[in-house]
């Protein structure tokens, strides 16, 4: 074996990967012997209650006669719907990310003159320090944007006088900066990427402070800066639906355990970052794109409904695609009839289908997020219904706005740093305790050999 020097490795990795293997190996019955929740979650797959928010809200069953019945899905942001919160950015025709934004951090709508402050103070937190593309993000770029983004967010500790207060004021003070400067590390990261590994134009354009998230995003991406109505409007609803998702997802959850810790706010976003890149939890959109791929070149013609079917058919008996039996984008570990942010997201993806001569795509799409439940039930013995999730939307507009596949889960990350901010300070005003749950060691007790006696 070769590390990526083609320098060997002076150690037996086979021979030690097997005793690790061998001794880190835990008897699954055990798990049930002692009631563990893998995963956090109960056997039906609900969450094991460990904390309490005030932040976000999913609801995806109803206690009926004392039965709990799946129910289509609901998402509150502060007690406020996210279907009535996109309605009214539409409504009146405005970009909703610096709103929005304003609500999950200080747990209420803005008016006119907040909104435009709030705004402002964003707009000058939007810098990095000087020399900090040439010094840090130029610097070993890497395909991984994520882990590019984790080096930038650490790095800036260092220019931090106040890196370890936890005054919420402080805090606060961070996290706004960190909000107005992850498109700027996500794009600006891919840009050097783009450029040092794959010999492309270099560019860096400046964000505009009257400019939106999504406008800034767009501008910051393209070489001419050029950008239409339908895209940017596209793309802030995506930032939104994006932005939170309740206190038990794996990347707030991280955020949550290491602030209970005492750490400081970089260190704890980039755990959140690292969290999130994992393709069992922010990397989902990208399999999506790569799915469909898939779909449209073994499938001869994508509108014969029966021909698609027979494929996700041997896609989920693991014949076809990755082999995996997973038909990305369907199905959430709460989610069961529907995934609100999916239904609301795809009125909006179909202007932009629309608008950028996809409708065919965007048939498909909506073919298989018919078409997927059925299979799936009929090939699996689940404990839930299967609905599309809002990745299974979101990765094909990441593809018609010509964001490149590296930034897809950095899109993401632009977005969920509002809601891990929320979190992080909401953990700090109530925190009583680190969080440390309990682990019972099931490994026979043994009697000490010396060195020389041992076999």
């Amino acid at each position: 074996m070769e590390n990526s020097n083609n320098e060997k490795y002076p150690l037996n990795l086979n021979q030690y990967g097997e005793m690790c293997r061998q001794n880190s190996t835990i008897d699954s019955q055990l798990f049930e012997k002692y009631d563990v929740k893998r995963g956090l979650r109960d056997k039906d797959g609900k969450g094991v209650l460990c904390g309490l928010t005030n932040i976000s809200m999913i609801k995806s069953a109803e206690v009926i006669d004392g039965k709990s019945v799946p129910c289509d899905g609901v998402l509150n942001y502060r007690g406020y719907n996210i279907i009535d919160l996109i309605k009214g950015m539409v409504l009146n025709k405005r970009f909703g990310f610096e709103e929005v934004a304003y609500l999950l951090l200080f747990g209420q709508l803005p008016n006119s003159n907040e909104l435009a402050l709030f705004k402002s103070d964003l707009a000058a937190s939007r810098n990095l320090p000087t020399n900090f593309n040439r010094d840090v993000i130029m610097k070993a770029p890497s395909k991984d944007i994520m882990n590019s983004m984790t080096k930038s967010i650490l790095t800036l500790a260092s220019y931090d006088e106040a890196v370890s207060n936890l005054e919420i004021e402080n805090v606060l003070r961070q996290s706004m900066k960190l909000i107005s400067v992850f498109p700027m590390l996500a794009v600006y990261g891919y840009h050097a990427y783009n450029h040092l590994d794959c010999g492309d134009s270099l560019y860096i354009h400046q964000p505009d402070p009257n400019l939106s998230t999504a406008e800034n995003i767009l501008t910051m991406l393209r070489p001419d800066k050029q950008y239409t109505e339908v895209e940017a409007r596209v793309l802030d609803i995506a930032l939104v639906l994006h932005m939170e998702h309740g206190g038990g997802n794996n990347s707030t959850f991280t955020t949550r355990v290491v602030t209970s810790s005492g750490s400081d706010t970089y260190s704890v976003i980039a755990a959140a970052l690292t969290s999130l890149k994992g393709p069992k939890h922010g990397g989902a959109n990208i399999k999506v794109v790569e799915m469909m791929t898939d779909i449209k070149n073994q499938v001869s013609d994508i509108s014969d409904q029966d021909a698609v079917r027979q494929y996700l058919e041997k896609i989920v008996d693991k014949e076809a695609f990755d082999k995996m039996g997973l038909i990305y984008g369907m199905g959430h570990a709460v989610y069961s009839i529907s995934d609100p942010r999916a239904e609301v997201f795809k009125e909006f993806v179909e202007k932009l289908a629309n608008e950028k001569d996809r409708r065919n795509d965007f048939l498909l799409y909506s073919m298989i997020e018919n078409l997927a439940p059925e299979v799936i039930a009929e090939k699996r013995h689940i404990y839930k219904g299967v609905s599309a999730n809002v990745d299974f939307y979101s990765g094909f507009v990441y593809s018609m706005l010509d964001i490149p596949l590296e930034l897809f889960t950095p899109m993401f990350a632009v977005a969920r740093i509002v809601g891990w901010s929320a979190h992080r300070m909401e953990e700090l005003i109530n925190m009583d305790k680190i969080i440390r749950p309990a682990y019972l060691n099931v490994a026979a007790a043994q009697d000490y050999v010396g060195l020389f006696d041992r076999e």
